[in-house]
C-alpha cells in the first residue's frame, strides 16, 4: 500500500461534500494496488446495510405485537391527520432506537473504521423507525410504505441511469443549481424560525407551515435536492473505485449510499403521508 500526499491526490467531483460520510470518504489518501475496492464489494456491502434495515423493520413488528396489550400512554396527531396511540414503554423504546441510530451515524462519520459496527446498528434503527411511521403511524395506510419504495427504486434507478449516460454530471451548472435550492431551503428555514419568535408575524408563518400546497412544494424541493445529492454519490463512489482505495474504504462508499437512499425513501414517504392525510381529511 502507498499514501499520497493531499496535494498530489486528483480533485474530486462531489458536490459540496453534502453526504457527510462521503465527505470524509473523499479526504483519504491512502491508495491500494492489490486490494483496491472495486464496485461489486461496494455493491455487497451495500446489499448488507439494506437486509439489516429490513431486519429492523421486522424487529419494529415483533415489538408491536409484543406490546399490543400495552395501555395507551399518549395520543398524538402527525399533520393533524394521523393519530398515533403510545404506549410508555413503546415512546421510550422508539426514543432509545432513534437515539441509538442518531449516534451511530456521527459516529461512522467521524470513525470511519467503526463503520461495520456503526453502519449496521444505524441501518437496524431505520428499519426500526421506517417500520414504526409505516406500521404504526400509517395504521389503514402501511400500503404507502411500498409505494415509497418502489418509487425510491425508481428515483435511485432515473439518477443512476442520468448519471452513467453521462447526461447529468457533477459539473458547473449543475452544482450552481444544487446550491442554490440549499442555500434557499436554508433561508426559508431560517426567516421561518425567526418570524415565528416575533409576535408581528407569527400568525403568517403559521399560516404558512399549515398550507397545504406550501408543504407540498418544499417537500418537493428537499427530494429533488436528496435524489441531485446521488450524482455526488455515485461519483464519490467512482473516484473510490478508479483511484484505488484500499477496500476497507468500501464500508464507507455502501453507508453513505444507503444514507441518501433512506432519506430519500423518508423523504417520498412524507409526501405521501401528507397527500393521503389531505385525501382523509376531505
Amino acid at each position: 500500500m502507498s499514501t499520497l500526499t493531499r496535494e498530489s491526490k486528483p480533485k474530486t467531483r462531489t458536490l459540496f461534500h453534502s453526504n457527510p460520510v462521503l465527505s470524509r470518504l473523499s479526504k483519504i489518501t491512502e491508495r491500494s494496488e492489490t486490494n483496491a475496492a472495486t464496485y461489486a464489494g461496494i455493491a455487497r456491502k451495500t446489499l448488507y446495510f439494506l437486509v439489516i434495515t429490513l431486519v429492523g423493520m421486522i424487529a419494529q413488528l415483533l415489538v408491536k405485537a409484543a406490546m399490543a396489550n400495552e395501555p395507551v400512554w399518549q395520543t398524538v396527531q402527525i399533520y393533524e391527520k394521523f393519530a398515533l396511540s403510545l404506549s410508555k414503554k413503546e415512546a421510550i423504546l422508539a426514543i432509545a432506537v432513534v437515539a441509538v441510530g442518531f449516534v451511530c451515524e456521527l459516529v461512522g462519520i467521524f470513525v470511519s473504521k467503526t463503520i461495520p459496527v456503526t453502519g449496521t446498528l444505524y441501518a437496524l434503527s431505520q428499519g426500526y423507525f421506517i417500520s414504526f411511521l409505516v406500521f404504526k403511524v400509517l395504521t389503514g395506510y402501511e400500503y404507502l410504505g411500498l409505494e415509497a419504495l418502489l418509487l425510491t427504486v425508481a428515483v435511485v434507478a432515473v439518477m443512476s441511469l442520468l448519471y452513467s449516460s453521462g447526461l447529468v454530471k457533477g459539473g458547473k451548472k449543475f452544482r450552481t443549481v444544487l446550491l442554490s435550492l440549499i442555500l434557499g431551503s436554508v433561508l426559508l428555514g431560517v426567516l421561518s424560525f425567526v418570524g415565528s419568535l416575533i409576535p408581528a408575524t407569527r400568525p403568517y408563518v403559521q399560516a404558512m407551515s399549515q398550507n397545504f400546497g406550501l408543504s407540498i412544494a418544499l417537500d418537493v424541493v428537499g427530494l429533488v435536492i436528496a435524489a441531485m445529492f446521488l450524482i455526488s454519490d455515485f461519483s464519490m463512489i467512482d473516484d473510490c473505485v478508479n483511484l484505488g482505495y484500499p477496500k476497507k474504504y468500501e464500508w464507507s462508499a455502501a453507508f453513505g449510499l444507503v444514507f441518501t437512499v433512506i432519506w430519500i425513501y423518508l423523504k417520498i414517504l412524507d409526501l405521501l403521508m401528507q397527500f393521503a392525510g389531505k385525501n382523509n381529511k376531505d
